[in-house]
Order: structure tokens, then sequence, then C-alpha cells
């Protein structure tokens, strides 16, 4: 291959992939679109993960960094989203195999194959991949893995799957998933009435956080938006949950609910937004009225596939993944610990070359896992590298856990929250604070599992 395979995101999952690019020493380059690697998980940095340090960490990666002298981290500590980024991403970015091959502030806005549209046939596999970025420059591509998340492609709060009425007119009073509530946007959220929509462990962990700043701030007030009526999902398995910090994370929701601390708005579709005439927002569901300061969405990402709009694709036209990978994780019938290991041909599209791993691979459905991210790399990379045997030798150990969060409190795919990634088990892992955390956001970022040789799929999120 003359061109080189184009990396787009260097998150988890894009550094994985090019983590065994480098081992097959083929020729790669990774673009970022942030300033720095990982500027998806940057944003929520505050946030503890649920998993210990052993299960955060890609195999090909840790061979990389260990070669460079790296020090690992204590692997029985959970991780906060800076210290992924500080201690692992970071260095991993910086090894020799890497550090050169990747150009920050490289935003992709077109894939497409040179001299060929969507329509024209004669040749096309022969011609290389363009890819145009937001500065006009463009590379050529032999293959391109498409690691961007979907953290840049928010849900909106309209319950209908479209922008409530009015909600693109008041984007200022709407905070993202996550917000840093106890740090840097306190302010924000001080000694204010807060709307924390949607049924997902982001909207928990948002919500715990709230919780304890109303403590200490007089007059700030929580209230929790959901579409369901049934929590049961979001508050997990307890204390019958593997993973001691998720399960203590339901737990205390559940009793902030119970303790009227956070005020519960169930069965609540969100049609229209509209600012009242004191400057506050109002969400209206029917007959039904919320008014806030502040909402925060964290109902969930969806993929963008604008980008490659010219590519062919066999997209699923329900969640947006590849139309073979779509069954096996379905929402409406899999949790994430019933998805069964997959790899390059589930991956496949009409389109030789183009892979979308990560979270942007499952595009709406909420049942993805990192180490499956992972798994996804390391085949789809053997494929690249002719290694057919090691590409269909997809591998996945996963183990029990609690209750899965994939539908949380909805009743539909397209109605979930985009959380839900989980790691084994940590066997002495002490209760975690309101800021511990497991999802599947931006570039399918938490809690991942190393593999192990197994066929077996039995976790979830």
């Amino acid at each position: 291959m003359t061109e080189p395979v184009v990396v787009i995101g260097a998150g988890p999952v894009g550094l994985a992939a090019a983590a065994h690019l480098a081992e097959r020493r083929l020729e790669f380059v990774v673009l970022e679109s942030g300033p720095s690697v990982a500027a998806a998980i940057d944003e929520w940095r505050h946030v503890k993960l649920f998993s210990p340090w052993r299960y955060d960490i890609d195999g090909a990666a840790r061979r990389l960094l260990e070669e460079a002298g790296w020090d690992e981290p204590d692997l029985d500590v959970l991780p906060t989203g800076g210290d992924l980024v500080d201690a692992y991403l970071a260095p991993l970015a910086k090894t020799p195999q890497l550090a050169d091959r990747i150009r920050y502030g490289a935003e992709v806005t077109a894939v497409t194959r040179v001299g060929f549209d969507r329509v024209r046939t004669v040749g096309r596999e022969d011609a290389p991949f363009l890819v145009r970025l937001g500065d006009g420059d463009e590379i050529l591509a032999s293959a391109v893995i498409d690691a961007a998340g979907t953290w840049r492609r928010p849900n909106v709060l309209g319950g209908s799957g479209i922008p409530a009425r009015g909600e693109a007119e008041i984007s200022d009073a709407i905070a993202r998933a996550l917000p840093d509530v106890l740090g840097r946007d306190r302010a924000r959220f001080a000694g204010r009435r807060t709307a924390v929509v949607g049924a997902g462990h982001s909207a928990a962990t948002t919500l715990l956080e709230l919780g304890e700043l109303a403590e200490q701030e007089p007059g700030t007030e929580v209230l929790w938006v959901v579409r369901g009526s049934d929590q049961a999902r979001t508050y997990g398995g307890g204390e019958a949950d593997e993973l001691p910090a998720r399960g203590a994370l339901g737990l205390r929701l559940k009793k902030l609910v119970q303790s009227g601390h956070v005020e519960l708005v169930s069965s609540f579709r969100i049609e229209a937004i509209a600012r009242t005439t004191d400057g506050r927002v109002e969400l209206v569901a029917g007959d039904r009225r919320v008014v806030a300061d502040t909402v925060v969405n964290s109902t969930g990402f969806r993929p963008d596939h604008d980008m490659v709009g010219e590519l062919r694709l066999d997209l699923d036209p329900i969640l947006g993944s590849t139309r073979a990978l779509a069954p096996l994780i379905d929402p409406n019938k899999h949790s994430c610990g019933t998805v069964p290991p997959h790899g390059v041909d589930e991956l496949t599209h009409p389109e030789p070359g183009y892979y979308a791993v990560g979270a942007k691979s499952y595009g709406r459905a909420p049942t993805f896992l990192l180490a499956t991210g992972y798994e996804q790399a390391r085949s789809v990379v053997a494929a690249l590298a002719g290694d057919w045997e090691s590409a269909r030798d997809v591998q996945l150990n996963l183990p029990e856990t609690g209750v899965c969060s994939s539908n949380l409190a909805y009743g539909s795919a397209d109605e979930a929250d985009a959380g839900g990634c989980c790691g084994p088990a940590p066997q002495t892992v002490d209760a975690p604070t309101s800021r511990g955390l497991a999802t599947g956001i931006g570039g399918g970022l938490l809690t991942l599992i190393e593999t192990k040789p197994t066929t077996q799929s039995s976790c979830c999120g």
C-alpha cells in the first residue's frame, strides 16, 4: 500500500488502532480534531470510571508503552477521565511509534474516493480514499478507520427524535452532558434550579453531583426529567452489581429521589422549550410544564455520517450501525452483556477499506463497551495487514454483572441514553463518591476490558 491508513480520532479506540497498525508496521496517520489527545475525554476529566486501571489499557498500547519505559499506574485504582488522558493516552501518543503520526487540529469534513462519487463503480476499489480537512488540506489514504466517536453529536431534547419547538433558540441555557458541577461549572448551578434530562449513567452522575452541591449551596434545586415511567434500570443492580462503583451510583441516586432531594418528573416527552418572562427555561409536554434555570442534556449521542456521505455504506435504517451488526446490538433485544463478539466481518461496508469502530460503529445503540471497541480495532487492523485468520478470531471475555443500562428508563433504542460501558468487578474497591461513571460517550470512552481467549460475552453496562 502506497498511501497510509487514516485513523480518525485520537481517543482510546483510535489510539488502540494506531498501536496495532504500528505493531503491524503499516503506514498510518491519526487525525484528531481537538488540540490534544482524547480532547473529548478532557471535557469530562473530573469524572471517575467504574473500572480500575487493570481493565483500562489496550494490549497493543501497553506493549508500546512498556517499550518506552512507561510508569504503569496502580492497577487497582479507579482513574478519572483526566487520569486516563494524563497517565495513559498522552504517554501513548508520545511513544516513538505514534508521536510523529498524530495531527492535532485536523478536523475531517469529508471522506470520498479520488475521482468517484457514490454512483460511479468501474475502477472504484482501485482509487485511494480522499480525506478532506477543515482547513482545506487533503490526504490520500489506502483505508480509513473512523474512530471519531459520537461526543460531538448529542441527541436532541425533543421527545420525537427531532429538536423540540424552540430548542435551538435557547441553546445557551442547555448544558451538555457531564458538566463539572462541583468544580469548573459550579457557578452555573449553585443556588439555581436545574433540570437534568435523560436516564443513563451520565444523567445519574450529574444528578448525584447536583445533590451534593445542594447540600453545600442553599437554594440549589434538582429535577430529573425522563420519558419513561420506570427507573429500575437506571438504579441498576445495587449490591448485586459486580462493579461496586456502579451499583453504589444507582443506590445513591435512588436514595436522593426517595428523600425528595431530587424531584423526579417521569413520563415527560419534551415537545417544546421556551424562555419565560423572567429568563428561565420552560419545558413543555402536553399540558405539563417544567421550569428551570438550566437544562442538562443527558439524552445520549448519535453518529455523524454526513462526512462519509459519498461512500457506499450499508447502514441499518434504525440504529445507523452496519446492517450486519445491528441485530447483534439492538437494544430492544440485547443488553451489552448479550452482544456477541464481532469484528471486521460485521463492520464491513460495500465500500472496501472504510470501517467505523468504537462508539460510532454502534450508531444509536447504547450497548457499546470499550473492550469491544479495542477488539474491533485489532480485528480491522489484522484484516488490513492481510492476516484474516487473526482478524476473524474475535475474542472477548466479559464478566457477569448486575443490571444492564441498555434501554434504561426508555422503551426504544432512539430514546435511550448512550451510557453503558462496563468492566470486570474489582475485588477490593471502596464505594465511590458521587462522581463515579461508566458510559460509552464520545469515542467509546470508559471502563474497557482487556480481552482474553474466549468467545463468550457476558457483560453489561
